[in-house]
């Protein structure tokens, strides 16, 4: 089996299994205790956090280890606020960020809060001066990522940190995806991460709170971190955790290299393989692990089943695959086709074999979910130079699919009204006219559903 979905989770480093079982004999006592094996726990901990902080480029006390990732965005992004709130009720955050970050916003809007969301361009980064365009005297927040989870595409940090600090407002980065690859540059203010995304164990996350920034933790406290994790601290995980770092760190450089060549490779072949291929996400600014494309006329959770059992473990952010048949945020955001959309992310040491065995697959397996997708004739209804393409109550990709049948059936400057139900349609829709050449009109009110209408121009 080909695992390609490191950036949900990377597998345990041999590093972080050695540091574990280690840790588990010398480090299971309470490091908040002064006898003999107590300062043994402490020692641990302490080493753990030196070596974290070397990483991040920061100082020992400035970090602090929560029980995961999201934990540590629930409470930075909550702290941050707390601590400026004579400042105002203002946070800003990317139409891109990981749901951990939204989540945050729509709680802090719930309470009273008003939340800016920044968009992005088509490749999914966002540009500096909406940042500075959005920030209001009111403002005590910005987040922004250092890298996306589902394209990859690399966020301009730095220039954005900087317009924040020229404002007096904090910003904090979440650095979950590209931690592992390198510090995070830019005068930053709070930054967060999670361990299982560069190969440590998972339930260890890591909040960074630079001095001098305005902090109030919420929520019962205690002695632990600094007040800001309470509860005994996962020693074992903790110390795993940081020695993968290190040695992920140790090995980033020249592993980057390769993986960007095997990324590169998928790019440029994907779309010579299989027809009606988008790949998006920056194509320089990238991580080196993550390359993304939708495909037209698939479903996206089909073509996930059809790639598992050829023995590929691939992601999706394609409505098809989720319970709530919305694309994803990120996508939509970026304004990209969503149907059969596949992210590839490689583990560290992924073999250039797996990549060319993962090629020579996916063209079959995506004609193999359009076959069982061709469907009838959809109904149509002539009307002067426009057909009405009635497909409501079909979920993705079907109403692409019956636009495509029949927009050879109008003459140039004719339209196709497309009826559905599925708000993928909103997406997909001008997505396909954007890959196709032809003109997305705009959508309409109709009496179910909604009217997407497309002009024939070629």
């Amino acid at each position: 089996m080909s695992y390609f979905d490191a950036a949900s989770a990377a597998p345990l480093h041999p590093v972080a299994r050695q540091a574990l079982l280690a840790s588990l004999d010398e480090g299971w006592a309470d490091p908040a205790r002064l006898y003999r094996e107590g300062r043994k726990a402490r020692m641990l901990l302490d080493a753990a956090r030196e070596a974290v902080a070397e990483a991040v480029g920061c100082r020992a006390d400035e970090v602090v280890f929560t029980s995961s990732g999201t934990r540590a965005v629930h409470t930075g992004v909550a702290g941050a606020l707390a601590g400026r709130r004579r400042v105002g009720r203002h946070l800003i955050v990317s139409a891109v960020e990981h749901s951990s970050v939204l989540h945050s916003a729509e709680a802090f809007e719930a309470a009273g809060g008003t939340v800016s969301h920044v968009a992005v361009n088509r490749a999914g980064a966002v540009d500096p001066s909406a940042y500075a365009a959005a920030l209001r005297q009111d403002t005590a927040l910005a987040c922004l990522q250092s890298a996306n989870h589902e394209v990859g595409t690399v966020q301009p940090v730095a220039e954005v940190a900087e317009v924040c600090r020229a404002a007096g407002v904090p910003l904090l980065v979440d650095a979950a995806q590209s931690l592992g690859w390198g510090p995070v540059e830019g005068d930053w203010s709070l930054l967060t991460a999670s361990a299982h995304k560069w190969g440590g164990p998972s339930g260890v996350g890591l909040l960074v709170v630079r001095k001098g920034v305005r902090f109030a933790a919420r929520g019962p406290v205690d002695e632990r971190e600094s007040g800001r994790a309470p509860g005994f601290e996962n020693l074992p995980a903790i110390v795993a955790a940081a020695a993968s770092l290190r040695a992920v760190r140790a090995e980033a450089a020249q592993e980057a290299v390769r993986l960007r060549e095997l990324t590169e490779r998928i790019r440029a072949r994907v779309p010579e393989l299989v027809s009606d291929v988008e790949v998006v996400g920056d194509p320089e600014r990238r991580l080196p692990g993550i390359v993304t494309f939708s495909c037209l006329y698939v479903d996206g959770e089909a073509l996930l089943h059809e790639l598992d059992r050829e023995g590929f473990s691939v992601s999706s952010g394609s409505s098809c695959t989720s319970s709530t048949l919305t694309p994803s945020h990120v996508l939509k955001a970026m304004g990209v086709l969503s149907e059969g959309n596949v992210r590839v992310s490689l583990p560290s040491g992924a073999a250039a074999e797996d990549v060319e065995r993962f090629l020579a697959v996916l063209p079959g397996a995506v004609a193999g979910v359009r076959e069982k997708l061709g469907a009838p004739a959809p109904a149509t209804v002539v009307q002067a130079e426009e057909l009405v393409v009635d497909s409501l109550g079909k979920r993705c990709p079907i109403p692409v699919i019956e636009l495509a049948k029949v927009i050879g059936d109008v003459p140039v400057g004719g339209t196709v009204r497309v009826l559905s139900d599925d708000e993928a349609a909103r997406l997909d829709i001008p997505a396909w006219c954007e890959m196709r050449g032809q003109e997305y009109v705009g959508e309409e009110p109709a009496e179910r559903g909604t009217a997407y209408v497309v002009r024939r121009v070629s």
